[in-house]
């Protein structure tokens, strides 16, 4: 069982590491030193969508891991904390790819290159609306994944 626990601490890790990562340095790295916001864009666009893939790997792994734990232990809920945390966490992070960023890439391609629109006209508006939300909805997704690993490592702590 040891090795169900590694699992489902090292799938959160990840998920939690990378987006960090994204956010400290692969985002601020981009704009940083490429020659146009526009280059710099396509990169994060890019890295994102990676980011929400690893994202929806480790959240269904956590969770495999998780389901055989309890079925072993003869214990857990489907509805316990830590798996509504991760159910949020899944959801928001499929409702950022699939919903926000598809919305935010037909507005980029409409566009052309956004920072040759106008800052009032509505799609360039309605763009940085969505970049707004996405990054709201990245953060909470790592806010929630740190209070889930604080309740597994302590839970896990408990059992040894």
């Amino acid at each position: 069982m040891s090795f169900l626990r590694f699992v489902r601490t090292l799938s959160l890790g990840l998920w939690l590491g990378s987006i960090l990562f994204f956010g400290a340095v692969v985002a601020p790295t981009a704009f940083g030193v490429l020659p146009t916001r526009n280059e710099a864009g396509m990169i994060v666009s890019g890295s994102l969508a990676g980011l929400h893939w690893l994202g929806i790997v480790c959240g269904l792994l956590f969770l495999l891991a998780t389901a055989i734990l309890s079925l072993k232990q003869g214990k857990g809920s489907p509805f316990a904390v830590r798996d509504v945390l991760l159910a949020l966490m899944l959801a928001m992070t499929l409702w950022t790819q699939y919903g926000v960023e598809r919305r935010m890439n037909s507005l980029k391609a409409e566009m052309g290159v956004i920072d040759q629109v106008a800052k009032d006209d509505p799609r360039r508006v309605e763009f940085n609306r969505l970049h707004k939300y996405s990054t709201a909805q990245e953060e909470s997704v790592f806010v929630l994944g740190l209070v889930l690993l604080f309740m597994v490592v302590k839970a896990d702590a408990k059992s040894e």
